[in-house]
């Protein structure tokens, strides 16, 4: 098996433990506050790695340029405004329809590779891209109670757009740290994706954490408070947080970010045996095939 479909399952199985956390802390403070927790208490983290790759494993540092800057800066701004906006959804009674059109990321992911990148997916993957975003999506609405008009009329509501606009800053963000990491490469002397992945994971950390603060600070001051009073839980959301970003960087210096993205839905399985082995809880037919056609794309992106 490829190192970065392996190093997917890895980040997605952590991003699972760090949802889990971090709704967790959405009971405790704002949207703002659970949102900070992910960038800055991961930052000592991502910072670690870096110092442990450079110092202690040799991996020289790359010398960023422009292009970096550009590609970094968007990309921290738009996973911002993504996870901020699904954290938003929790808010809303029916978030699950929204929820589930966030998870058009993989799909929005392709379309923004071939805008910005030029990188174009077979015909096999497009199929495995679309299978694997159905099972996901159905897997969000199945325990609502949905008729064929409600689901009709739930595309126009303010959760859907909420869900699509998510998905839509995860997919640029998602290609936007590809091409910031492979904007590093000509400064080594030959590829070191895990060099290039936490040099990038460093920065745009760093970024996302000052931006945050200062908008907490001028804005949500209260939210300080919050924070502090939960910074156990919120210091183990850091380092699973910047663990498991870590490997989602590398997976996409390695792979289109929109192939990564597909395996990463693995996630989801992830969820649903914690919960029917740990917590008990039984997965309904919808939630079971919705399980299966996730299954069916990875397969289908990886014999392909």
């Amino acid at each position: 098996m490829e190192t970065w479909v392996l190093i997917t399952v890895a980040a997605a199985f952590l991003q699972n433990v760090r949802s889990s956390m971090q709704k967790h802390l959405k009971g405790v403070m704002g949207t703002t506050g659970a949102t900070f927790v992910r960038f800055g208490f991961g930052l000592p983290f991502a910072l670690l790695y870096l110092v442990l790759l450079w110092r202690v494993g040799g991996h020289q540092l790359p010398v960023p340029n422009g292009t970096f800057y550009l590609w970094a800066v968007v990309g921290g701004l738009a996973q911002i405004a993504a996870t901020f906006l699904l954290l938003h959804l929790f808010s809303f009674r029916n978030f699950a329809v929204g929820t589930a059109y966030s998870r058009t990321e993989p799909a929005q992911a392709a379309l923004f590779g071939l805008i910005f990148l030029g990188e174009k997916a077979s015909q096999g993957a497009l199929i495995a891209i679309a299978i694997s975003v159905v099972g996901v999506m159905l897997i969000s609405v199945a325990r609502t109670t949905l008729s064929a008009r409600s689901l009709v009329t739930s595309v126009l509501s303010p959760t859907a757009g909420i869900g699509l606009l998510s998905g839509t800053f995860f997919g640029l963000s998602a290609v936007s740290y590809r091409s910031a990491s492979l904007a590093l490469e000509p400064s080594l002397p030959q590829p070191d994706y895990l060099i290039q992945a936490s040099f990038t994971l460093g920065f745009v950390i760093l970024l996302q954490t000052i931006i945050m603060l200062i908008w907490i600070v001028a804005r949500e001051r209260d939210e300080l408070k919050r924070i502090g009073a939960a910074w156990k839980p919120a210091f183990v959301v850091g380092f699973v947080g910047a663990s498991a970003s870590f490997g989602w960087f590398a997976a996409m210096t390695l792979q289109q970010a929109a192939i990564v993205k597909v395996v990463a839905q693995v996630e989801m399985i992830f969820t649903f045996a914690s919960s029917f082995f740990i917590f008990r809880e039984w997965i309904n037919r919808l939630e079971l095939f919705g399980c299966l056609l996730i299954v069916l794309g990875v397969v289908m992106l990886l014999v392909i």
